[in-house]
């Protein structure tokens, strides 16, 4: 099949930053300047196309110098991959972060969800908008949950350029969000990660005890604090026996399915089709989480070691780690201890001079809530559209590049290090017989003391809202973030296991808890929460495509209304809830009603 490209042409720096990544074109058929070549015939197109993995970097390169991805930029990036252009644009324009159309080379994201949204975000981004009008050379961009919720409100600007520079404003006001667009390099530095660790220093912790405590770019500090014991543990105990304590431990998965951990990972490990493959899921879009952003700010050490123990254990050798878009301190940090580790021998062809061979790739996400689904994220991290796959086959069996995968989110990882180090006796005594070990919890909205929260399975939600110090007027709380569920303030005895929040009709989710006081309008909420689904559909089934529409519809129109006329709108959203709900390819769709549901007939949000 012949591949037909346009007219456009890169410019120079659309061609650098496409060669940066994938080095000099050898042929005019990858869009090397030489007259003299035949196009008809093909040099290396195997070979491109088995680097169709490689477009969205060669998208985030163009983006990054850029800040826009022109015709012409699509264009080069495709020939030198051999991906026809039209997949290509499809994947361009799924993705928040990319602009196919031409923008300043700064973009200002305001953060419009929901902590954010009752943090005043309307009113910032008002101000920001009038203060960066046309010809300010700043694009405002009303943006999705930017992961910075104890901190709220939040915003991120971006400076395309060779290199690329970021600066985070939060808790932002218009001057501070401002400086951050016109001069990111003067913008105040953020503050350090256990900023958002209230019990920072604490005894007793067992993932966060390293927050505020070590250097995150020290290795040899990381080291005098327990790091790498639980890798030499493993390699004591051989790959099946860091499996068995996985298992025997009953750590479950924390990204809000609960699957539990030791079965996927002996699923993997026994399958006879290589290689295997091992995938991290830090690409936390869930309105409300940012426990895994403060895991890999504060102690990413811990993470790199985490994944070379879980591939170890399930015999891959090659580790990748997604990281969402909009953390740039994250990724400076995981960049920064993967070359530390490669470079003392703690990742490579011989680890810790074990024979085992592991190395992590990071691949950055740009803004896409779906890419959290663990087929979607593989389909993206390939160069597809990041859209979920039907089950079966499931990922143990056909996962990244069609081979056996593990996937695992960051909190789910980094809790195998107690294990290994404590045994899988003492972390199962922690918790509830089926919830066990430790959980990090994602407190924000009208707290005293927003951040992340560990507390051992079964306590209650009174005793963490206790601790991060809930104000008076407490009217709802939002558990497990926009999929999640409301509970009313007199339901606060409700146990935090997965089990518990699941007989009291709600979710426990990643570990998203939200207060919300009376001066929050609830019907605002719930159509904040309508468009996030709205627009993070990747629209590929139609009980989500139509029914995340219907619903933003009904609740416009239920806004508008009382008594009997909204009566049947609200009969009009249960129905369709139904229809997303039973008939959804993944879970966004079949859970994009659960929240509007639970304040209807918990909080009788339209009484």
């Amino acid at each position: 099949m012949d591949l037909h490209f346009g007219d456009s042409r890169p410019t120079d720096e659309e061609r650098a930053a496409v060669d940066a990544l994938l080095g000099p074109p050898e042929s005019s058929w990858e869009g090397a300047d030489r007259s003299d070549a035949d196009l008809r015939w093909a040099r290396g197109g195997r070979e491109a196309r088995d680097r169709r993995d490689l477009l969205l970097p060669g998208l985030h390169a163009i983006n990054d110098r850029v800040g826009w991805i022109s015709d012409g930029a699509l264009g080069y990036l495709c020939r030198r991959l051999t991906v026809p252009p039209a997949e290509a644009y499809g994947v361009a324009t799924f993705y928040a972060l990319f602009s196919v159309r031409p923008r300043p080379a700064t973009v200002l994201h305001v953060c419009t969800d929901l902590a954010c949204a009752a943090a005043g975000a309307p009113e910032l981004c008002a101000g920001t908008e009038e203060r960066l009008g046309p010809g300010s050379g700043v694009s405002v961009q009303r943006s999705p949950c930017l992961g910075l919720c104890e901190r709220a409100p939040a915003a991120l600007a971006v400076k395309a350029g060779d290199p690329v520079r970021t600066a985070v404003s939060a808790p932002a006001t218009v001057g501070d969000a401002v400086l951050a667009a016109s001069a990111p390099d003067s913008a105040p530095e953020e503050p350090p990660a256990e900023s958002a660790v209230p019990q920072a220093g604490q005894d007793g912790l067992m993932l966060l005890h390293r927050v505020g405590v070590v250097d995150p770019a020290s290795l040899d500090d990381y080291r005098a604090h327990g790091g790498y014991t639980a890798l030499r543990r493993a390699f004591e105990l051989g790959p099946a026996g860091v499996i068995r304590e996985v298992t025997d431990s009953g750590l479950v998965g924390r990204g809000g399915a609960a699957f539990p951990t030791g079965r996927k990972w002996q699923a993997t490990a026994s399958q006879p089709d290589h290689p295997h493959y091992l995938v991290c899921n830090a690409d936390e879009s869930e309105p409300g989480t940012f426990k895994d952003r403060v895991l890999m700010e504060g102690d990413p050490y811990a993470l790199v070691e985490a994944m070379t123990i879980a591939g170890y254990a399930t015999g891959a050798h090659r580790g990748h780690l997604y990281l969402r878009g909009e953390y740039p301190r994250a990724l400076h940090r995981l960049e920064h201890a993967i070359a530390q580790a490669r470079a003392r021998g703690l990742l490579g062809d011989d680890v810790l001079g074990q024979g085992y061979a592991f190395d992590i790739e990071i691949r950055r996400g740009a803004g896409a809530y779906i890419c959290g689904e663990e087929t979607a994220l593989f389909n993206s991290i390939e160069g597809y559209r990041g859209e979920p796959r039907s089950k079966p086959p499931f990922p143990v069996e056909k996962g990244l590049f069609g081979k056996p995968t593990v996937e695992n989110n960051v909190e789910t990882l980094v809790n195998v290090l107690p294990i290994l180090t404590l045994g899988a006796p003492a972390y199962a005594a922690i918790g509830t017989g089926r919830s066990t070990g430790p959980k990090l919890f994602c407190v924000s909205g009208t707290v005293e003391r927003p951040g992340v929260y560990e507390l051992p399975f079964g306590a209650t939600l009174g005793e963490l809202l206790t601790l991060a110090g809930v104000r008076d007027g407490l009217r709802a709380v939002l558990l497990g973030g926009a999929a999640g569920g409301f509970v009313r303030a007199d339901e606060l005895d409700i146990p935090l296991t997965f089990e518990g929040t699941r007989e009291a009709g709600t979710t426990l989710g990643s570990g998203v808890v939200m207060a919300f006081d009376g001066s929050v309008p609830l019907p605002r909420l719930l159509l904040r929460i309508a468009e996030f689904f709205r627009d993070e559909s990747c629209g590929q089934c139609v009980p989500c495509r139509v029914g995340t529409v219907r619903q933003e519809e009904a609740l416009h129109r239920i806004a508008e209304r009382t008594g009997a006329a909204a009566a049947g709108d609200i009969a009009l959203l249960r129905e369709v809830g139904r229809a997303m709900r039973d008939a959804s390819i993944c879970g966004l769709g079949q859970t994009a009603w659960n929240a509007v549901e639970s304040a209807i007939d918990r909080l009788g949000a339209y009484e």
